[in-house]
């Protein structure tokens, strides 16, 4: 017998102290086909994780991609909001239906099948995690080559569903500026590595602000550290949104897929090459 490597995946011997590793995936539609699958995270709230989806999201579109957004952020949905759409969901004995952007992306989020978009949604962990699941399993994602998936902040019930639960290509982690920075990242990168996802970049928002009439850079929110907790973590790819009034104005109006700035082009080629 050749000596053991403990990698029981690639091993056929049924020796005393084999281990298998339990798979939690969950089945795709029968009529689904989705190529490639993004998680964008974060350790914590309002930092813009669904405002980084909708851009990498409109980049991969630009490119020639098929692509889907499944807003798993249940409590705080907003990405049909920066995309305009506001009609509801449709289904049939097959499955349910996404609702498609204008130009072309395709989604699913909760907002889509409530009564009213402001409703509330006070349901318990379990319940929501299981709402996130039926979005991969129940709704017909036809022809997918990259689906971003919007995460809730944290790494409760619904990050380790959506982890354990679906394939998983690779994650982007989000954040900002502030000097919580570092401990914020590490606790997203741990999460990921827990799960054995590969973390693809780090992306910090609200950066800077850059003067209209002069193009000097303000940092707002105190100096950057993310390229020292990026290293720190061994991302190489780390991009920066500046506080962009355009940019905000486009989400409010519904208008993300008309956006102009190349601030993720780097993380999107990166994505694209997988």
């Amino acid at each position: 017998m050749s000596e053991c490597n403990h990698d029981c995946s690639s091993c056929a011997q049924n020796c005393s102290e084999r281990t298998e590793e339990n798979d939690f995936r969950a089945k795709l539609n029968n009529f689904s086909s989705v190529k490639k699958v993004i998680a964008v995270l974060s350790g914590k709230g309002g930092v813009g994780k669904s405002l980084v989806t909708s851009l990498l999201a409109v980049n991969a579109m630009r490119s020639g991609d098929h692509v889907a957004i499944l807003d798993a952020d249940i409590t705080g949905p907003s990405i049909p909001n920066a995309f305009g759409v506001h009609e509801k969901a449709t289904g049939s004995d097959i499955g349910i239906f996404p609702v498609t952007s204008k130009l072309g992306v395709d989604m699913m989020s909760i907002n889509l099948l409530l009564e009213h978009e402001t409703d509330p949604v006070v349901w318990r962990g379990p319940i929501i995690a299981g709402t996130v699941k039926q979005f991969w399993t129940d709704v017909i994602w036809k022809d997918v080559d990259v689906m971003f998936i919007d995460m809730p902040p944290g790494t409760g019930d619904v990050p380790l569903t959506v982890f354990q639960s679906l394939p998983i290509d690779g994650a982007v982690v989000v954040t900002s500026p502030q000097e919580l920075v570092g401990m914020v990242v590490q606790k997203a990168v741990n999460m990921a590595n827990m799960m054995n996802i590969p973390v693809l970049g780090v992306v910090e928002n609200y950066s800077y602000f850059e003067c209209p009439d002069c193009g000097k850079r303000h940092s707002l929110f105190g100096d950057s550290h993310i390229e020292k907790a990026a290293e720190e973590n061994g991302i190489k790819t780390v991009c920066r949104i500046p506080i962009n009034p355009k940019l905000a104005a486009a989400c409010d109006a519904g208008l993300i897929e008309l956006y102009e700035g190349d601030w993720l082009n780097e993380l999107s080629r990166k994505i694209e090459s997988l």
